[in-house]
């Protein structure tokens, strides 16, 4: 039975509960292994009624696996039994279509008690270095070949663990430790969680989470309707054309606007791919639905209510739904392009709120390094994986930001932590000058990496970059980013995708996209084109052709450049 509270003392646990999960996605960060979760933030953390409704979640995390992570509940509750969840469980999957997506993020729920009775779950995603099979990236031609495959089951029952379930996943990955590790990690979040809430259920009194859940989702669904029903009644299309793998692909979309929902509808988007650059739906509805909240409702807290009035439909077997057993490894370079075509329809209806195009996909890497004949004794094995970011696209009154993953929001790796987790060597991290589309405001720009392995290592490089042929396009007259670019340092094109050897003693030059300018450039600001020009962001020649900087404004600001002045 729900307990009376006042409209104070619920919104006070309402944002308890906001705590609650962030310092259970905090508790991932400190105790994670990989680097993807510890210093990427590549992880989502949340906790559920007993219904499996998202009542709230962390803000570290990526939209990605929140969104998705939100329908997965309910599938460990109807795959376990309700009469099967004991006080003590510990639940797992790394199914890519009842969790986030691919098989490279675990999730972990983990049912909560209180006073001997089921009051919640909590529920924790995160990305995970190497699965097994062809190892991360976009070779394989179904889910198969992708890595080790864990149906929804009981990670522990009743506070014992599955030992023949460890055997079984340390045998089948090429990290052991790191994985397992990962694992424990994630079931020390949810218990920390779990932890805070009986604290907070004690000191406020409750037995169950009834009366909070219902005010939570109530409000949280009011809110969002009245967005969404002050938005004109009409619907618009969107598309775009990214690289794929062998052949482009084309995403295209409808928004509709109609009463108390927002659908969105792919119908006229490409096919399955024959390689691992598919998306599974749970994962396109999350950025679908990311990319239409941060529009027109972004201080409305993310939960089941919140998010429920974003309808997302697509037909099967289209890349953005994706059906089993498909290869879906490298899913988030589809499902990372989804926000900026919702965007490209949704700014027909409501003109002036959203950005231009950014570099979009993360642009990661992993290397596969191996020792060569007669290496140094402390030559060894590593799998080492990288996170990097384009620029984001430029928004209409503010320029887009340098390096930074929109709509992912994941954290560029350090230099020194990828280092650190094998014997690579980063030679070049620099922001890239020029790669900013020219407008109004400007686009953010990419940035160089080369990277190598150690002496007496040859590697390969599993690239999943984009936006080579395809740069983010412009909006109301702003100029493209730079395209993606990557070689060996003998001038060697590299494909943008794909599993690539790479020799001792050779280097990967890569290039990243940056994000496409919004408006005309020569509204710019010319304060903003020479401090921009002052600090490396364009090149002179970018100054005068996109903006129309005079040559003796371009000359004094270099000059000044030189003295060491301000500009």
């Amino acid at each position: 039975m729900a307990q009376d509270h006042s409209t104070v003392a619920y919104q006070v646990m309402w944002n308890r509960l906001i705590s609650v999960v962030e310092e259970q996605a905090q508790a991932l960060v400190r105790t994670a292994f990989s680097t993807s979760v510890r210093e990427a933030g590549d992880l989502s953390a949340g906790v559920y009624d007993t219904d499996g409704r998202m009542l709230a979640q962390a803000v570290t995390g990526t939209p990605g696996h929140v969104n998705a992570m939100a329908d997965a509940v309910p599938h460990f509750i109807r795959r376990i039994g309700r009469e099967n969840i004991f006080d003590g469980d510990i639940y797992i999957t790394n199914d890519p279509w009842e969790g986030t997506g691919h098989l490279h993020d675990f999730t972990m729920v983990t049912p909560s008690f209180h006073k001997g009775a089921l009051v919640g779950f909590f529920a924790c995603t995160a990305h995970v270095v190497d699965v097994g099979g062809r190892g991360f990236g976009a070779d394989a031609h179904s889910v198969y070949e992708e890595g080790i495959y864990l149906p929804i089951m009981k990670f522990a029952d009743r506070g014992t663990v599955d030992a023949t379930l460890i055997r079984i996943v340390r045998g089948n990955v090429r990290e052991p430790d790191q994985l397992i590790g990962d694992i424990y990690a994630l079931a020390t979040c949810n218990e920390i969680g779990h932890r805070r809430l009986i604290d907070m259920m004690e000191e406020f009194g409750l037995d169950n989470l009834d009366g909070i859940a219902t005010f939570i989702l109530d409000n949280s669904r009011r809110a969002t309707l009245e967005r969404i029903n002050a938005l004109p009644r009409t619907s618009a299309e969107g598309q775009m054309t990214v690289d794929g793998f062998d052949v482009p692909i084309t995403l295209k979309v409808r928004v509709s606007i109609e009463e108390d929902r927002i659908v969105t509808d792919f119908t006229g988007t490409s096919g399955v791919d024959k390689k691992g650059i598919n998306c599974p739906m749970v994962y396109t509805k999350a950025y679908a639905c990311y990319a239409l909240k941060v529009a027109i409702a972004p201080e409305i807290p993310n939960n089941a209510a919140s998010l429920a009035p974003f309808e997302v439909t697509a037909p099967d077997n289209t890349i953005v739904n994706a059906i089993h057993p498909a290869p879906v490894a490298l899913r988030h370079i589809v499902g990372h392009f989804v926000p900026d075509v919702v965007f490209n329809a949704f700014d027909k209806i409501v003109p002036g709120l959203v950005p231009a195009e950014g570099a979009g996909c993360l642009c990661n890497f992993q290397m596969s390094v191996r020792p060569v004949a007669n290496a140094p004794a402390d030559a060894r094995r590593a799998e080492v994986l990288t996170f990097n970011s384009g620029g984001s696209g430029a928004r209409p009154t503010f320029d887009g930001l340098n390096a930074t993953a929109f709509p992912s929001g994941v954290m560029t790796m350090p230099i020194e932590a990828t280092e650190h987790a094998g014997p690579v060597i980063i030679w070049r991290k620099e922001l890239r000058p020029g790669s900013g589309g020219a407008g109004k405001t400007r686009g953010g720009l990419g940035q160089y990496m080369d990277v190598s392995a150690m002496e007496g290592h040859e590697f390969d490089l599993q690239a999943m970059f984009d936006r080579g042929d395809h740069p983010a396009l412009g909006r109301r007259g702003g100029h493209a980013g730079g395209r993606t670019t990557i070689a060996l340092d003998d001038g060697t094109a590299m494909r943008v995708k794909g599993k690539q050897f790479v020799p001792a003693g050779r280097r990967v030059e890569m290039a990243f996209p940056g994000g496409a300018g919004y408006g005309n450039p020569m509204e710019r600001d010319p304060a903003a084109v020479r401090r921009d020009l002052a600090r490396g962001y364009i090149t002179a020649d970018d100054a005068a052709q996109d903006y129309g900087l005079s040559p003796e404004d371009i000359a004094a600001v270099e000059a000044a450049v030189r003295r060491g002045e301000d500009v």
